[in-house]
């Protein structure tokens, strides 16, 4: 029983119209890493907001080292020694990293202004040299890639001296070599007697750095074993509830004429020299390390970016892109890779966000139709099989993997030749993977051309007729699907040949 840091006994948590917990269990021990896992909308997201104390259970309560805890605010939870890293990043990006780490814990360091600022830089300093963490305690949060944005909120976890480390998909936005500096963080703190909540959709991880794992569905807890005694298939299975064959379904479809054409794009210090096609019915991917350019190719194909030179030709026919509008005029739609900064509306209805890029289909004279507005909503919840209480729901409340859904589906009733999909599987689960992965074969079947952007391979491999591999702002190799490798894909996304040599 001393082992034992938290526990949680019959947890449930009811919504309007919505039982999201129902008589949830679940125990922490002291210097374990423990992930949870399920499909979005299993519960895991409700259950971590209730131990930080966001909102309170419906029924049920949790024991904190014996002791009963009842958190009114995450302020709560932070002085219990709780502390959460959020998939989405919580910094204040105009502050400096150590202003950020030590945010509302600024009093402990004095009230004089320059003593103050000198305390805190230093013990923001000893703690990144602690964890190895290469970052400039004075320089803007705003001024970081993600992944050390990613670092920066460990740091603020440890400042607070957590004995309890809530991680929500920390390496979402990780490369390989990033997150294995995560995972000898994670093992680091594990030795410090720390206790790690580890919530993935990454079987892999699990088997890399987690001691045990526990599985929800449907609100509901399913089952917690050691990580060593079950299969990743069993995983799965005890996620969706059912047996997931032929993951990435792959049509037989004849691709035809070219659809999208780029020659000679380039903007200086971010790519160089694009040239590429796709074809109606062809499923393209962008592979390449994160930094290589990928996105920030397709967001100037797609006129979120300015570019300094180059055309792009849809059906043949040269097509000036100078804005979003233009392409969606020219029938191109985008699916970004930041889902909550630049895909979704967070505080409107899902109505709302499936109808916005349509809205000139749906209007007479400056009004929205609203019975045709309404009828186009449901048919496309129907169709993506979206899960909401209501199509007047805010779409925030949805899982993410049906908040994903929601941003397809307003792309989709745009009817677009073009479709970008950028990581269209980041921070979702198997099942809802699945049936993206299906959904994409469709549009493919139905004579789209879709650019796909991933950062995993296997989902490449398994859904792409082409890839492209990116390597510093450049495309520097082609495979064909008969020819995937994964090896040789690596090495050109490092900048080697298939001869060994250097790009």
């Amino acid at each position: 029983m001393e082992d034992i840091r938290l526990k949680i006994n019959k947890i449930s948590k009811r919504f309007p119209g919505v039982q999201a917990l129902k008589d949830v269990e679940f125990v922490l021990k002291r210097g374990q890493v423990h992930a949870i896992i399920g499909e979005n909308g299993a519960g895991k997201s409700t259950l971590m907001n209730i131990i930080l104390g966001l909102f309170p259970p419906s029924s049920g309560n949790m024991l904190l080292d014996g002791r009963e805890y009842k958190p009114l605010s995450p302020l709560d939870a932070r002085k219990a020694g709780i502390s959460m890293i959020h998939q989405e990043i919580s910094l204040v990006h105009t502050m400096p990293v150590y202003e950020n780490v030590w945010l509302g814990n600024e009093t402990q360091f004095g009230s004089k202004i320059f003593k103050k600022r000198k305390r805190m830089i230093g013990a923001t300093e000893q703690i990144l040299k602690s964890l190895n963490m290469d970052i400039d305690p004075v320089q803007p949060v705003n001024k970081l890639p993600i992944s050390k944005m990613q670092m920066v909120e460990i740091a603020r976890a440890i400042s607070s001296d957590s004995s309890i480390i809530i991680m929500d998909e920390p390496s979402s936005s990780l490369t390989d070599a990033e997150l294995e500096h995560l995972f000898s963080v994670i093992l680091q703190l594990k030795s410090q007697g720390k206790s790690i909540v580890y919530i993935t959709h990454k079987l892999d991880e699990i088997y890399s750095i987690c001691d045990s794992v526990t599985v929800f569905r449907d609100g509901q807890f399913i089952v917690e074993k050691e990580t060593s005694n079950v299969s990743k298939r069993e995983l799965v299975n005890l996620m969706v509830g059912r047996e997931l064959t032929d993951m990435y379904p792959k049509h037989d479809i004849k691709i035809g004429n070219t659809v999208l054409e780029v020659r000679n794009m380039t903007k200086a210090g971010k790519f160089y020299d694009i040239n590429f096609s796709v074809k109606a019915g062809e499923i393209l991917g962008f592979c390449g390390l994160v930094g290589a350019g990928r996105t920030e190719i397709t967001q100037a194909m797609f006129g979120l970016d300015h570019k300094d030179s180059g055309e792009i030709l849809l059906k043949n026919k040269l097509t000036p892109i100078k804005s979003a509008h233009d392409a969606i005029n020219n029938r191109m739609a985008m699916i970004t890779e930041d889902r909550r900064g630049s895909g979704i509306f967070a505080g409107l209805s899902v109505r709302v966000n499936i109808t916005a890029a349509h809205l000139s289909g749906l209007s007479k004279y400056g009004f929205i139709r609203n019975r045709e507005e309404k009828e186009a909503c449901q048919k496309t919840i129907e169709s993506l099989s979206i899960k909401t209480p209501t199509m007047d729901t805010m779409v925030s409340l949805l899982s993410g993997g049906n908040q994903q859904k929601v941003i397809i589906g307003k792309w989709l009733l745009t009817e677009p030749d073009v479709l970008i999909m950028d990581e269209p599987t980041r921070g979702i689960d198997v099942g809802a993977k699945s049936e993206i992965y299906r959904l994409m074969g469709n549009l493919a079947t139905q004579g789209k051309a879709v650019i796909m952007v991933s950062s995993e391979l296997p989902e490449l491999f398994g859904v792409c007729d082409r890839i492209l591999v990116i390597h510093q702002g450049r495309i520097v190799d082609e495979f064909e699907r008969k020819d995937f490798d994964q090896e040789a894909v690596m090495q050109s996304a490092f900048g080697i040949n298939r001869q060994g040599a250097a790009l």
